[in-house]
């Protein structure tokens, strides 16, 4: 895959959660003040923008970073999050491949640990 293609998949998964998340990131002043007749209860008003990062949005925030990345073989890597904890699987080409995919990893807010035990590195490249 190439780096364009790479980019521009990590980039509309960007999107794609920036869109759908943004209510829970909105600042709106006009949500200290309670809600009026005129100005009804919001999202926005129920909910804090500090609210914690969410295991899906860790895991979709991760795979975005690693298709974005030039060393990584994004599309080779398969992520899932429990309660912060990133787990990493499928196999990369280099030691260095890996490193910069658990370097990713752990750069996202919310997560607590990266678990890359499954994540190999090919035999081919051993040698």
């Amino acid at each position: 895959m190439s780096n364009t293609t790479r980019t521009l998949i990590a980039s509309a998964l960007t999107l794609g959660l920036a869109l759908s998340s943004s209510a829970a990131f909105a600042k709106d002043p006009a949500a200290k003040s309670p809600p009026t007749s005129t100005h009804p209860a919001t999202h926005a008003d129920r909910h804090d923008s500090n609210e914690p990062v969410t295991d899906t949005w860790i895991t979709t925030k991760v795979k975005a970073d690693l298709l974005a990345s030039s060393n990584v073989p994004g599309t080779e890597i398969k992520v899932e999050t429990v309660n912060g904890v990133v787990s990493l699987s499928g196999a990369v080409a280099t030691q260095a491949e890996k490193d910069k995919a658990v370097t990713t990893a752990k750069g996202i807010k919310g997560v607590t640990r990266v678990d890359a035990a499954a994540l190999k590195v090919s035999a081919a490249a051993k040698r």
